[in-house]
């Protein structure tokens, strides 16, 4: 079950940038990042006040969530942002760099040096990315600034890092308070982040889409339900089983999938190179998969 949630979460979080680039003909990247979040809070913050979790979560940890949700927060801004200037493909591929830094993280604070598989792993994700980077075959929608938006996409990447990290320590069971659930976490996160988008929001004077505006709406709330209650929230969850830089690097499933959506939707053509791209970026999830089993079974 963990990895058919793992593989779950990646299907739904796939159709984000589709679901964005919808919602951001009617808003800005605040905006759209803002209410994505606050829709999906909502139900996990009634059942925060329905279902009281056993661990106690004191005031330290609330600000270590909150820390967590403003990661969270830049995370979207900055991707969702990214998808203005870059293409759907370019743009998640870039995002999905994160194995790179929670790697980089693990080896550098935690020394921890990952297995071996684990260094084949990425660089065929590498030449994967670099493949599919370097062949531009569709302009962005605000054609001329292909650098920012890979800057932005980048950034978004190392975000979600930290956010991964951040949450999988603060929820983890010690020996004087059991595992804080998974719906407790993100009712926390989901909405520390929207809060801290609200400023980004009046500051570039950013409001939601207006009301007759049903394609935006559409974007928002697919992003809102699909993406986020749905993926995300799977994807905190498997933070249980899985380590910061194994669920990173499962999210390169999120474009290849992202692509073939945006070739049917929005004719961004995906050439052979780009395939081939992908191709890699798969076997480099599935070789890192499989190395976790392998440690988990030797552990075990």
């Amino acid at each position: 079950m963990p990895y058919f949630r793992l593989l779950g979460a990646q299907l739904a979080i796939g159709a984000a940038a589709i679901f964005a680039r919808y919602a951001l003909t009617g808003a800005g990247p605040f905006a759209v990042s803002a209410l994505r979040l606050a829709i999906a809070a909502v139900p996990f913050v009634v059942l925060a006040f329905v279902v009281r979790s056993p661990a106690r979560i004191g005031w330290k940890r609330e600000l270590i969530f909150a820390g967590a949700g403003v990661a969270l927060a830049a995370h979207f801004a900055t991707w969702i942002a990214s998808l203005l200037y870059a293409p759907v493909a370019v743009s998640t591929i870039l995002v999905a760099t994160t194995p790179i830094w929670t790697c980089a993280y693990a080896a550098i604070f935690e020394r921890r040096p990952p297995a071996r598989a684990y260094y084949l792993a990425l660089a065929l994700a590498a030449l994967g990315l670099g493949m599919i980077v370097l062949q531009r075959v569709t302009p962005a929608p605000i054609p001329g600034h292909a650098l920012l938006g890979d800057v932005l996409a980048l950034v978004g990447g190392i975000a979600i890092g930290v956010y991964l990290i951040v949450v999988q320590r603060a929820g983890a069971a010690t020996l004087d308070r059991p595992a804080i659930p998974t719906s407790a976490i993100v009712a926390r996160t989901y909405s520390w982040a929207a809060f801290s988008l609200v400023p980004l929001m009046l500051f570039a004077h950013q409001g939601p889409p207006a009301l007759g505006d049903y394609r935006a709406w559409l974007g928002v709330i697919g992003m809102a339900i699909f993406a986020q209650l749905i993926g995300h929230t799977a994807l905190n969850a498997a933070l249980r089983d899985f380590t910061p830089s194994v669920v990173a690097m499962a999210t390169l499933l999120e474009p290849v999938s992202a692509a073939i959506l945006a070739a049917l939707l929005f004719a961004e053509a995906v050439s052979p190179q780009t395939a081939l791209g992908g191709f890699a970026i798969l076997v480099a999830v599935g070789i890192t998969l499989r190395s976790n089993a392998a440690a988990n079974a030797a552990l075990a």
